[in-house]
């Protein structure tokens, strides 16, 4: 068997349709970039029959990949298999993921049909699906609530029909590792050409299992996962790619098999998935959470001090951080600064340099020191915004506030939708941010409000570099724009107000792309 384990990423797909997580195509173009760095063999780009904004998002993946593959999700019927089959028409390597459930459950109470029906709509969807392209992977949803029998008879004869990957799913996560072990392996033991295919599985986390489910798969003979950056999905989401891989690596005298993902790059792709979402990952998150490899107890200290493997059994380099905590300030020259980016995973181009170093001197006039996690948090305020032509540029903010003084703030902001060099506005409100949203919206007319605010402290101490993110919501033509802004300042109130003008700027691309919010669908 071979020892290899595919790491399928549906990040952009089901990862991204549950709720708080939507991007845009420009956004999901960077981050399956990303995908491609990190080293994934599949990206399941969406579901291009459910929304105009997901076939796009899918063509525009399928060009721009060349090294994955791309999937695209389609239902059993041939409208969709023929929309994810246009999609992926420039796809350097195509793959068309079809799927209908097969639990007795969703046959009589979802589907409305016979086991019979079900399964001849199985074997024609994929049958269509190779016609066009080769590379077929189904889908048994729900298959561990099946009737195991049903379900070996379908995987047999989707296999049959052509399916190269035939996914097992847990879709409501209610498999336990034992049993999902036990699945598999019954698969393997009873159905008779299941060598023909690769065995894949996708896990949902409702009882926080879809990690040991998806080891304990692997240990039964599945060769595929289907994975999220920080286990993001539906409900409690997915199979955590950053935890499934890490395990295999740490764990390889157990499991005996690898995966082609570049660990280096995995804290990197996750502070970029947050970054475009502004939704943060738990401090105690495993592997990428800010306290993974973070020790305050004096005895652990003292051991990792003597030995890191005392306390740590994963070197943090290998993920793409490191414990030391160089300190760089407002005298480190460019050399420093660009040395220490590159030793944690990060190559500037040359026209990003100047950007780049431009923000780290802001913050390092007002800084005593700057650590790893700022260094790691200016790339995505800098670089992964840039790909964005925004409207609204913040050229300077003051604040004015006191115990007994009503806050005040000004804003001096450029449109580069006009001829005016810079506009500003005073205004008063609650606090520093509520003044300078007010300045701000005097300015551009918005009618868009501050949903969610939510603030993080990225490094310690009362000088420390904090990032907001806000959900900001605008009615337009009947129909809510909801987008997320992101800012970062050692001033909070300063923070604050560039997240809503971030957020300002989603919305008015939002506006000019003509993009409406998509529906959802649960998939697999």
């Amino acid at each position: 068997m071979n020892n290899k384990v595919i790491i399928f990423d549906t990040t952009l797909r089901d990862g991204e349709q549950s709720p708080g997580f939507s991007m845009n195509i420009e956004e999901k173009l960077i981050f399956a970039e990303q995908l491609e760095k990190l080293g994934v063999d599949v990206i399941e780009a969406g579901f291009p029959v459910i929304s105009d904004g997901d076939f796009e998002a899918v063509s525009a993946i399928a060009e721009k990949v060349k090294k994955a593959q791309v999937a695209g999700l389609a239902r059993a019927n041939n409208k969709d298999i023929e929309a994810a089959a246009r999609a992926l028409k420039n796809a350097v390597h195509p793959r068309i993921h079809t799927f209908i459930s097969s639990s007795d459950i969703h046959i009589e109470y979802q589907l409305k049909k016979t086991r019979e029906e079900v399964l001849r709509q199985a074997i024609e969807a994929v049958s269509y699906a190779c016609s066009f392209i080769p590379n077929v992977e189904f889908s048994p949803m729900d298959a561990t609530r099946s009737d195991r029998v049903y379900l070996a008879e379908m995987v047999s004869a989707v296999i049959e029909a052509g399916a190269t990957t035939v996914n097992i799913p847990d879709t409501v996560g209610y498999t336990i590792p034992t049993e999902f072990y036990d699945l598999i392996k019954y698969l393997f033991d009873h159905v008779p050409n299941i060598n023909k295919a690769v065995i894949s599985v996708h896990c949902h986390n409702d009882l926080g299992l879809a990690v040991a489910n998806s080891l304990a798969a692997i240990q039964a003979g599945a060769r595929q996962v289907e994975c999220t950056v920080n286990g993001i999905g539906e409900r409690a989401g997915n199979t955590a790619m950053e935890e499934l891989v890490m395990a295999i690596k740490t764990r390889n005298d157990l499991f005996n098999c690898y995966t082609e993902i570049n660990t280096k790059q995995i804290m990197q792709t996750s502070k970029l998935l947050v970054n475009i979402t502004g939704v943060s990952v738990q401090p105690n998150k495993a592997i990428v959470g800010d306290n993974a490899f973070a020790h305050e107890s004096g005895i652990h200290q003292d051991g990792v001090l003597k030995h890191a493997m005392t306390y740590e059994i994963m070197r943090p380099e290998d993920i793409g951080i490191t414990r030391s905590k160089l300190v760089l300030g407002k005298h480190s020259g460019r050399h420093a600064v660009l040395s220490r980016l590159k030793e944690l995973g990060f190559e500037l181009k040359p026209e990003e340099v100047d950007a780049f170093f431009a923000k780290f001197k802001c913050i390092a006039d007002r800084k005593k020191e700057i650590y790893d996690e700022d260094l790691v948090a200016m790339i995505g305020e800098v670089l992964h915004k840039k790909e964005q032509n925004w409207r609204y540029v913040v050229k300077n903010i003051q604040i004015s506030t006191g115990m007994f003084s009503p806050p005040m703030a000004l804003v001096t902001l450029r449109d580069n939708q006009s001829d005016t060099e810079a506009i500003f506005e005073v205004a008063h409100g609650n606090g520093g941010v509520d003044a300078g949203v007010n300045a701000v919206k005097k300015m551009t007319g918005t009618k868009a409000n501050i949903k969610a605010f939510n603030l993080v402290a990225i490094t310690g101490g009362s000088d420390a570099l904090c990032e907001v993110s806000v959900t900001v919501e605008e009615e337009v033509n009947g129909n809510v724009i909801k987008v997320f802004g992101n800012g970062m300042s050692i001033d909070v109130s300063i923070a604050g107000i560039m997240s809503f003008v971030d957020a300002l700027n989603k919305i008015e691309y939002v506006k000019s792309a003509g993009h409406s919010q998509k529906s959802k669908s649960d998939g697999v």
